[in-house]
C-alpha cells in the first residue's frame, strides 16, 4: 500500500525527535571531503536512522536513498529519498533555514514528500492530493503564485558561489532581470515557492536527496520544477522551480541562451 499523509508527518516527527535538541549547541562536526568542506553532525545520522527504522517496519518492500547510511532497493516501485538535514552548514551556524527532506518516487517518479523545519515549527507535507502547510498559525492548503512576469518575480539560490562551470554566468542573467533576489534558504526557498510567497529558485549540482522530496511539494501546489533543460528533476542537477509556467519558461531561456 501507498504511505498516507499522515506516515509522513510520523517520519518528520521521528526526525525532529533527533535533530531539534542538537541544534544551537556545541555538537560535533565531521568533513566528509578531503579536499574542501561537507559538513555532516551526529544530527544528521540519527535522524536519517530514525526515519529509515520506520520505514523498515511499516513498508520493508520499499527502497531507501540516504545521504548518510546509504542506498537499498533503488530498483523497487516504491523508493524513500532522504535528506536528515539539508542545509548542514546553516544547521551549524544556528541559522533556521535547514529541514529534513523525505520523498517518495513510484517508478523514478516523486508522488509525496515532506520538507518539515522543527525550529520554527513549519512542516510542509504533500501528495498528489495537494500540498499542506502545518505551522504556529495553524493547518491550511497551499498554493503556488503567479506573479505574472520574470520582472516581478522573487529570485532565490542558496549561494552563487555554488554555480560551476560557466553556469554563474547564467545565473547572473536571470538575477538581473528579477525584482528582488536574495541568498541562502536552501530547501526552505522552495517551500516558498510552493506557498506563493516567493516565485523562483534556481541552483546547480543537486543530488537527487537534495531535491526529491521538494518535487512533490512544488507540483502539487502548482509550481514547476524540472532540470535547466526542462527536463524531471528526480535525480537532482541543475534545478528551476518556479510558481507560474510563465516564469519558469522565462527564466529557462535565459538559462539556455
Amino acid at each position: 500500500m501507498q504511505p498516507d499523509l499522515e506516515f509522513l508527518h510520523l517520519l518528520a516527527d521521528a526526525a525532529a525527535k533527533e535533530t531539534l535538541p542538537r541544534f544551537r549547541v556545541n555538537t560535533e562536526i565531521s568533513n566528509k571531503l578531503q579536499s574542501g568542506f561537507d559538513p555532516v553532525t551526529e544530527g544528521d545520522r540519527a535522524a536519517e536512522a530514525a526515519i529509515r527504522v520506520l520505514i523498515s517496519e511499516n513498508y520493508p518492500e520499499h527502497g531507501i536513498m540516504g545521504e548518510e547510511h546509504g542506498n537499498v532497493g533503488l530498483d523497487r516501485e516504491y523508493v524513500w529519498i532522504i535528506d536528515p538535514i539539508d542545509g548542514t552548514r546553516a544547521f551549524i551556524s544556528g541559522l533556521p533555514v535547514w529541514g529534513t527532506l523525505i520523498g517518495l518516487y513510484q517508478n523514478g517518479v516523486a508522488i509525496a514528500g515532506v520538507m518539515d523545519q522543527p525550529f520554527t515549527g513549519e512542516r510542509y507535507v504533500a501528495d498528489q492530493s495537494g500540498t499542506f502547510y502545518r505551522g504556529p498559525d495553524g493547518e491550511r492548503p497551499v498554493r503556488a503564485r503567479d506573479c505574472g512576469s520574470l520582472a516581478q518575480a522573487t529570485l532565490f539560490t542558496t549561494s552563487p558561489h555554488l554555480f560551476e562551470d560557466g553556469k554563474a554566468e547564467r545565473y547572473r542573467v536571470v538575477e538581473g532581470r528579477v525584482n528582488l533576489f536574495r541568498y541562502g534558504c536552501d530547501c526552505y526557498a522552495y517551500a516558498l515557492v510552493a506557498s506563493g510567497n516567493a516565485d523562483l529558485v534556481i541552483e546547480s549540482g543537486l543530488q537527487a536527496y537534495d531535491i526529491g522530496a521538494l518535487i512533490a511539494i512544488l507540483e502539487s501546489a502548482g509550481a514547476v520544477v524540472t532540470n535547466w533543460d526542462g527536463g524531471r528533476p528526480e535525480q537532482g542537477g541543475d534545478i528551476i522551480a518556479a510558481g507560474s509556467r510563465a516564469v519558469h519558461e522565462e527564466a529557462l531561456a535565459l538559462l539556455n541562451p
